[in-house]
């Protein structure tokens, strides 16, 4: 009976220690339950709802056209040509940008990461760019720096016979692929720049005395511990990159033509100027699949550099 009565003590207490580890757990919850409810009923709810709009044939300017139409708005999305150039602009300025980017991040964080005279007013002045609005850094380069007419980058190009050059007009995606690269290449500055902080000086300086020069030890050393990092810059950026809207409008409004109309703008002249709502939502749902496997993507490689960091 002694025996039973133990046994039956230490099951209660532990349904006793179960229940108020519960009810620690929901007290930690409890806070965040109304940013979550905020949370969800702005992003999830409209998300669903473009969902159910995506399988109707529904345009604005024509009353009564409401109507069930299945998958005919995926379909539209893989007949139609617009939609054909507008994922490959999407895919070539995303690549563009994050490639030239990376590179250039690089390079900066290099040299900022070294003992160089002036280096905090250095990194005040990369991160600039990144700072300011899309919208006023596009209207910068369209008419501060590359108006034919006004703009500094003709002045200065004058003397070289090309003062006069309409970049936005004759090379409207170089255009927005150096603008975009001129935004992004701070963010991808900072964060391969944290990876070379966390670098061990004295594994580089052991290669030196080995007799590695600075092309192997950045290859064999510096190179291997700033990938994760240059990974990580890159997955982010591409959840943004693929999402730009503001230098096109700005800039280019997706012409000439459709040479630099892509994904978001895409939906913005459907849903904004054609008023079809069904065929937007189709490329709205599709859209946001593709930046989660991005997103996906970058929170891996964001968790296996925080496991990395935990060990050491």
């Amino acid at each position: 009976m002694s025996i039973l009565r133990s046994v039956v003590g230490i099951g209660g207490a532990r349904d006793s220690a179960a229940s108020v580890s519960r009810r620690d757990a929901w007290a930690r919850r409890l806070p965040l339950l109304p940013a979550f409810i905020y949370v969800f009923l702005v992003t999830q709810i409209p998300f669903v709802l473009t969902i159910y709009y995506s399988f109707f044939s529904w345009n604005l300017l024509k009353p009564g056209s409401f109507r069930f139409s299945g998958l005919d708005n995926y379909l539209l999305l893989v007949t139609d040509e617009s939609v054909r150039i507008a994922i490959w602009n999407t895919v070539l300025l995303t690549v563009s940008v994050i490639a030239i980017s990376v590179i250039l991040g690089m390079a900066v964080a290099m040299l900022l990461n070294s003992e160089i005279f002036g280096k905090g007013i250095l990194r005040t002045l990369m991160i600039a760019p990144f700072l300011i609005m899309p919208t006023a850094g596009a209207l910068i380069w369209k008419h501060t720096l590359l108006n034919p007419l006004y703009g500094l980058l003709p002045y200065v190009l004058g003397p070289l016979g090309l003062g006069r050059v309409d970049w936005v007009g004759q090379f409207p995606m170089v255009t927005v692929v150096i603008v975009e690269v001129w935004r992004w290449t701070p963010f991808m500055m900072l964060i391969i720049l944290a990876g070379l902080q966390s670098q061990n000086p004295e594994v580089l300086e052991a290669a030196r005395v080995d007799g590695a020069n600075a092309f192997q030890s950045f290859r064999r050393i510096t190179l291997p511990l700033a990938r994760p990092f240059i990974e990580l810059g890159a997955l982010l950026g591409s959840l943004f990159v693929v999402q730009t809207y503001d230098s096109i409008y700005m800039l280019t409004y997706g012409g000439p033509g459709e040479d630099t109309t892509n994904i978001p703008f895409l939906l913005y002249k459907v849903a904004f100027q054609g008023y079809s709502i069904g065929q937007a939502s189709a490329i709205g749902v599709v859209a946001v699949i593709f930046t989660i496997i991005i997103a996906t993507f970058a929170l891996r490689t964001l968790f296996t550099i925080f496991q990395v960091e935990a060990r050491r």
